[in-house]
Parts: structure tokens; sequence; C-alpha cells
């Protein structure tokens, strides 16, 4: 069995450069006027490049948000309290769904772009992203408050994300009021009943 090929120094390079374009290009413009030639010039790189490395422009959108979800998931899975582990789960919680909104408001024409990005499926098959998000919200409520319906709160507290009426927000820069609306909503899960 042979080893993974380790990618060279310039194609990780230019892939961190295009990808930092592309988050930059989508926080200043809508998603329908970003092309692969601004993306590529922004980057240093040729448009080849980038359709060598993602395919399409899709493939460059996708990447991306795969990309910002996998640092949130290593961030919750070995980094420092109390995002990572060691923290209460009440607190873990907290920083998480503040940590989601920080991804999701720095990316918010990114979750455009590709519509339900971390949204679940209708057909019920969910994206990775949702997935991992999914899991790790439940986890730690069940953690908290065993007993409760945790799966279906997970989807209660990140379901909407996704809706029309908070991506109108993150597009007015309105993070932290979706942050503390989403800790009070956690915090409200949370809490014993009576």
């Amino acid at each position: 069995m042979t080893a993974p090929r380790r990618e060279r120094a310039d194609a990780a390079r230019n892939r961190r450069a295009i990808l930092a374009a592309t988050e930059d290009l989508l926080g200043r413009h809508r998603p329908d006027e970003v092309t692969v030639e601004q993306v590529a010039a922004a980057a240093g790189v040729g448009k080849g490049t980038v359709f060598h490395r993602f395919g399409s422009r899709i493939g460059l959108m996708t990447s991306l948000m795969r990309e910002r979800a996998l640092e949130l998931n290593e961030a919750v899975d070995s980094g420092p309290p109390p995002l990572g582990p060691g923290a209460p789960p009440r607190e873990r919680l907290l920083a998480f769904l503040s940590a989601v909104v920080d991804v999701v408001g720095r990316n918010k024409g990114l979750l455009a772009a590709l519509g339900q990005a971390v949204a679940p499926r209708s057909h019920g098959e969910d994206h990775p992203v949702y997935a991992v998000w999914h899991k790790h919200v439940s986890t730690l409520i069940t953690a908290e408050r065993p007993g409760v319906d945790a799966p279906l709160l997970a989807d209660l507290l990140l379901s909407g994300l996704h809706a029309e009426p908070v991506l109108r927000l993150l597009e007015r820069g309105e993070t932290a009021r979706l942050e503390r609306a989403l800790h009070v909503l956690a915090e409200a899960v949370l809490r014993p009943a009576d």
C-alpha cells in the first residue's frame, strides 16, 4: 500500500491563495459577480490553475466551505477549551455556536452561492458539513440535558443559519446580533425543566 502523496509546497501555497482570494471576493461582492478570472487574478495564479485544482466555480466554492468547516472541526476536536475538549458542555456549545456564526458571517456569499451548503437536505441525507456540526451540537445537548430530543433541538439551533432572513441579517453585517440570539436559544435549550 502506498502512502498518500504529499502536496507540493507551491501547490499548497496556490491552494491557500486561491481559497483566501475567493473568500475575500465573496465578502465584497455578490456570489454571481465573482468569476474564476477574478479569483485567479487576486490569487496571483492563472485561470487554468484554478480550474485544474478545483474543476469549476462551484467546485471552488465547495472546497472553500469544506476548508472552513474542517478548520472549525479541528478546533472542536483538538483545540483549546472552550471550543475544544476540556470545557463543560454548556460552554462548549456556546463557543461552538459563536464559531459557526463567525464562519457563516465571513462566508455569507459562499453560502448563498452554494444554496443549502450547511442545511439538511429535504430527502433526509445530510450534507457532510451539516452532519458533523449537528452531531457535535446534539452530543453537547445530550451531555447537559440527558433525555431531551437532542437531535431535533440541534436541528432547530442550526437550521436557521441558512434561512433567508438570517442570510439578509448576515449581509448587513449583524453577526453579533445573530450570535446573541443563538446563545439565548441555546441557554433555553440547556436550562433544566422546572
